[in-house]
């Protein structure tokens, strides 16, 4: 039975590509969890319908932080109700949820970020400046079509294949333009022998521009960053989730603790009887 359901795998990766618009950096990571998964499970077949005990894949990777694990099964889930839509009678056993901590997302300040940009050569400064005024997921910047830039609006492909237009600052469009005239792209904004520059290329170039000012930073925090910075400025949540591209609000409010956390620690410096002893 497990062959059977292996060879459903590849499958069910091409669906999370063609249905789900999943960057390739998550369906690897999908794909290495469920074939670390077959290798331990446990196939319990009854006459007219299957269970997958998760018990000693569990027991093999409760080493592994909360996060990393909930991860992991998640994916098998998700996999299992693939199989599920496609014919098959399958069950989990030992599915129990585990308690994950909610981590705050870690924003670069504006401060940061200008620093950064002074020693960066033209190309660098627009990709760092795309994904901070635009809050782009590398995965959307990689894959930017021309054709999807006007004048004051980016139409954005984002998770799930959906569409979403973001506001296109007037000297973003610039250097988009300058790029654009030195460069002849064609079809995709970030080209490389006329197919799309990888994700791991335009990750890279981030990395690089904040290495130099002493910085370890992630094309997702400058997502953090954008996000932050709108709602500290007191934009509706609403319209933060909107351009984000979340799904639902829920996963937008994480910002507004993150607010108030800065919130905190701004006010325990600035207020004169929080001194170290008191605050």
């Amino acid at each position: 039975m497990k062959k059977s359901i292996s060879s459903k795998r590849v499958d069910f990766l091409q669906s999370l590509e063609d249905f789900r618009g999943y960057s390739d950096l998550t369906i690897k990571s999908y794909d290495e969890a469920i074939k670390e998964a077959l290798e331990y499970v446990e196939i319990l077949e009854e006459e007219k319908s299957t269970t997958m005990n998760l018990m000693p894949y569990r027991i093999k990777i409760s080493h592994l932080n909360p996060k990393t694990i909930s991860k992991k099964l998640s994916a098998i889930r998700t996999f299992v109700k693939f199989l599920n839509g496609n014919g098959m009678k399958i069950s989990l056993k030992a599915d129990e949820s585990i308690k994950v901590p909610k981590t705050l997302p870690k924003p670069i300040s504006h401060k940061h970020i200008l620093q950064a940009l002074e020693h960066a050569s033209f190309y660098e400064k627009l990709v760092v400046t795309i994904l901070y005024t635009l809050g782009l997921r590398i995965s959307e910047l990689s894959s930017l079509k021309l054709k999807d830039i006007s004048d004051e609006w980016v139409r954005v492909l984002g998770k799930g294949n959906k569409h979403r237009d973001v506001p296109l600052l007037h000297s973003t469009k610039e250097l988009i333009d300058k790029y654009m005239s030195d460069n002849c792209p064609k079809i995709f904004l970030f080209e490389a022998n006329d197919e799309r520059l990888s994700e791991n290329s335009l990750r890279y170039t981030v990395n690089k521009v904040f290495k130099r000012v002493g910085l370890k930073v992630t094309p997702h925090q400058l997502r953090h960053s954008y996000a932050t910075a709108l709602l500290n400025s007191n934009a509706p949540i609403a319209d933060v989730s909107e351009l984000l591209g979340h799904s639902t609000m829920a996963t937008t409010q994480i910002y507004t603790k993150l607010g108030s956390a800065l919130k905190q620690q701004n006010y325990n410096k600035a207020h004169p009887l929080c001194g170290d002893e008191q605050c």
